[in-house]
């Protein structure tokens, strides 16, 4: 990719059609094709499948239950609270669940819960930075990105993988 250009493509997963938007520093964001942040490509942008398929390879990985943890450069665009949400996101382990207000405790403003929650819903790389894997205090489905039924979906996927049930994936 060269400097300043803007490469996307989209793959097909188990949860829909995913659009992947790189440019040459990393992976800039991930959108599902239905949601409440459903966007279009920017005119200016180029359609090219080999310059995301660094990512499209980790995706198709995640999606068969064989990779745990994306290994990939990343690009997201937010202020610095928000880039502070997400590298937390990212220290979420496979499988498990966090609060938003441990979110919050752990990016040490635990008064903050409700940013805390606005930065999880403006998270530009769901899955990557698993924005699913962050539920209410009282253990219930809040909002996502991708709708309630994708979340569940991710959560039912990771929790089978991580208990070693892979022939429930099939």
């Amino acid at each position: 990719m060269t400097d300043g250009t803007i490469h996307y493509d989209d793959m097909p997963s188990p949860i829909g059609r995913l659009r992947l938007v790189a440019d040459a520093r990393g992976l800039r964001e991930v959108w599902f094709e239905t949601g409440r942040h459903r966007k279009a490509a920017d005119p200016g942008w180029l359609r090219c499948a080999d310059a995301l398929a660094f990512a499209r390879v980790q995706f198709e990985e995640y999606f068969a239950g064989t990779r745990q943890v994306f290994d990939l450069p990343l690009h997201p665009l937010g202020t610095p609270f928000q880039l502070d949400v997400w590298r937390e996101l990212a220290r979420i382990p496979y499988g498990t669940t966090i609060s938003y207000g441990e979110l919050a405790r752990r990016i040490g403003q635990p008064q903050a819960m409700r940013a805390v929650g606005a930065a999880n819903g403006r998270n530009p790389l769901p899955i990557v930075l698993p924005c699913h894997r962050v539920i209410g205090a009282n253990g219930s489905l809040t909002g996502f990105g991708g709708g309630l039924p994708t979340k569940r979906f991710l959560l039912a996927m990771e929790d089978r993988v991580a208990h070693g049930d892979l022939f429930a994936l099939t």
